[in-house]
């Protein structure tokens, strides 16, 4: 079971980049999409997300970054 600490900090980034993609703020949601990546691989190698919930973080953040593949200036 992941941790609601961990949930909550995954939730709030994922939040942000929703927020910053419907504000139409590229560079600001290209940020928090680095961030959300960065921050679901610092949770699963300290062992504060297990493989399932891993896999879910991974697969959000994964299809955004599919969506923003075109986003450029």
């Amino acid at each position: 079971m992941i941790k609601r600490k961990t949930k909550l900090l995954l939730e709030s980034k994922v939040n942000e980049l929703k927020m910053n993609l419907a504000n139409n703020y590229k560079d600001l949601a290209r940020d928090a999409l680095k961030d959300l990546q960065q921050t679901v691989e610092e949770c699963r190698e300290s062992g504060e997300l297990k493989d399932k919930d891993y896999r879910k973080y991974k697969q959000i953040a994964d299809e955004y970054a599919m969506r923003m593949m075109n986003y450029h200036h």
